[in-house]
């Protein structure tokens, strides 16, 4: 005799989102000690996905990001580097420092799609946890 289990079933949007950026900390902190600072965003970003996917989460990349003006959507070129579970956004960055700009572009990116909750990553921090920025609206 087999025992099913069903999924788990969160208790809330808080709780999913918690679970989430848990989860994909722990794999961009995974990918950060194998690669470590200075590579291109670009390589950082497969292989976050490659982590994220192994992990059973569903994800997608370079996500267009449409402008709503006065009713009319405007495809204007704009992209989210990761959108988890259909519920977190990620942005990657390999520079120097984050910067307000790049606070800015995420929140706006959380407004223009209905996203709730992203993360901002700088992989080219020398300790990941000094390049991560929790956003939400």
């Amino acid at each position: 005799m087999s025992v099913e289990t069903s999924p788990v079933v969160e208790s809330s949007p808080e709780a999913l989102h918690a679970r989430l950026t848990d989860t994909i900390l722990g794999a961009a902190l995974e990918v950060h000690r194998a690669l470590g600072p200075g590579l291109l965003e670009s390589a950082y970003e497969a292989c976050l996905v490659w982590e994220l996917e192994s992990k059973g989460l569903r994800v997608e990349r370079q996500v267009a990001v449409p402008v709503v003006y006065k009713g009319m959507r405007l495809e204007l070129g704009y992209r989210v580097d990761l959108l988890v579970e259909n519920a977190v956004i990620v942005e990657l960055k390999a520079v120097k420092a984050l910067e307000p700009i790049h606070t800015a572009q995420i929140l706006t990116y959380l407004r223009l799609s209905g996203v709730r909750v992203g993360l901002l990553l700088n992989f080219n921090a020398e300790l990941l946890k000094h390049g991560i920025k929790r956003v939400s609206l």
